[in-house]
C-alpha cells in the first residue's frame, strides 16, 4: 500500500523533498507515518512534535485528502492505500 505525502514550506526545506511515497504493509496510522518520517528524516522530529514541552502533538496542520485531521481521528487516523497527506507548519509567535 501507498500513500503520498506532501511537505510544504519550512518542511520541503528541512526534509529537501516536496513529496514522498511511503509504502507499507497493513493499517498505518498518521501517528505511525509520522514516527517513520522521523526515522528516515532527520530534522523533521522538533517540527512534528515539541521536544522542550515534552508535547508528542504535531506543530502542523495536517490534512488527509483535503480534511484536517481533528474532524478525523486526530493522530489516530487510519491511512488507505492512496491517501494523500498533506502537513503544513504552523508558525507560533508571541
Amino acid at each position: 500500500m501507498v500513500v503520498t505525502v506532501k511537505l510544504i514550506g519550512a518542511l520541503r526545506y528541512l526534509s529537501g523533498k516536496k513529496q514522498l511515497r511511503v509504502t507499507y504493509q497493513n493499517g498505518l496510522s498518521l501517528k505511525q507515518l509520522i514516527e517513520q518520517m522521523n526515522r528516515e528524516i532527520s530534522g523533521l522530529e522538533r517540527t512534528f512534535s515539541d521536544q522542550d514541552l515534552n508535547d508528542s502533538r504535531s506543530n502542523s496542520l495536517i490534512l488527509v485528502n483535503g480534511v484536517e485531521v481533528s474532524i478525523l481521528k486526530g493522530l489516530e487516523t487510519r491511512l488507505n492505500d492512496g491517501d494523500e497527506v498533506v502537513f503544513v507548519p504552523v508558525v507560533h509567535g508571541g
